[in-house]
């Protein structure tokens, strides 16, 4: 079995939307994919078949300032407003509805990444669990610490998947694939330093402290399943797509070029993948 791995990013998550539409418009359908924060709404667009979708998010709807900004965090308690994204936005009736109809039909396995504040741990929520008008799942995944609460669903707080399993390339071959495209969106070269989030992990330690303490390891924890992930390439198990430069854009950046230019990076960067999907089984 295939599977396809988003890492996502923030806007950064561009990229993906490119590989993936690009996949779309190839009718390149892989059965099972894992995404991670931002990831993951590439992963539900995908799966619903509605290319050009996530295009519109990245470029449109995230530079609002009701989806990201100062004021959110000052008035709401979180600078980026996951409700109003994957909620507002995305539900039956909204600006850009996701086809949840078709995610059910569709023959896939997907599941989304996010981390448990109180324990720390990750957590696998399967996309066909979730129901129409309740993409919990997608905003507990992309919930960014510090300067967001947990995200409150279920009975559970949640932030980012990738504070806690990054490249969850582990998760893919349990589950049975035995091919794996991961998309990262930073260059494959690219190693994390634990610094940033280090001080990052010092504001949240009182309250989650297990939650920050992931913080802390994640450079750890992304360096180490990278660096399985380039081992599998050389095997031929894996295709990593990644973009070459990614400038200077930062995860929230709201500057419209860069993330148009990363996308067309990812739409064209898929086809290094095209060979290697090609026998998916």
């Amino acid at each position: 079995m295939i599977g396809l791995i988003d890492v996502g990013g923030g806007n950064r998550g561009s990229y993906g939307a490119g590989v993936m539409d690009r996949f779309l418009t190839k009718q390149i359908r892989i059965p099972y994919g894992i995404g991670v924060s931002a990831g993951s709404a590439n992963l539900a667009s995908y799966f619903a078949g509605q290319k050009g979708r996530n295009y519109l998010f990245y470029t449109v709807y995230n530079l609002r300032k009701e989806a990201i900004s100062l004021r959110n965090l000052i008035f709401k308690g979180k600078m980026v407003d996951v409700d109003y994204i994957y909620g507002t936005i995305t539900n039956q009736g909204g600006e850009n509805p996701l086809d949840f109809e078709a995610i059910r039909k569709a023959d896939c396995t997907w599941w989304i990444v996010a981390t448990d504040a109180r324990t720390g741990l990750p957590v696998y929520f399967n996309g066909k669990d979730m129901v129409q008008d309740d993409f919990g799942a997608l905003k507990a995944s992309s919930n960014v610490p510090v300067v967001d609460r947990p995200y409150a669903w279920r009975g559970g707080l949640y932030y980012d998947g990738g504070i806690s399993d990054p490249i969850p390339i582990e998760k893919a071959l349990k589950d049975g694939c035995d091919k794996v495209v991961v998309i990262l969106t930073r260059p494959k070269d690219y190693f994390r330093s634990p610094e940033n989030d280090a001080r990052m992990a010092r504001l949240m330690r009182r309250k989650y402290p297990r939650a920050a303490e992931d913080l802390v390891r994640r450079a750890e924890v992304y360096n180490r399943e990278l660096t399985q992930c380039l081992d599998l390439e050389k095997e031929g198990k894996v295709r990593i797509i990644a973009p070459d430069t990614i400038g200077k854009m930062k995860t929230l950046s709201q500057d419209p070029e860069p993330i148009r230019q990363l996308y067309q990076k990812g739409w064209l960067d898929a086809e290094g993948a095209f060979d290697f999907v090609k026998d998916q089984d």
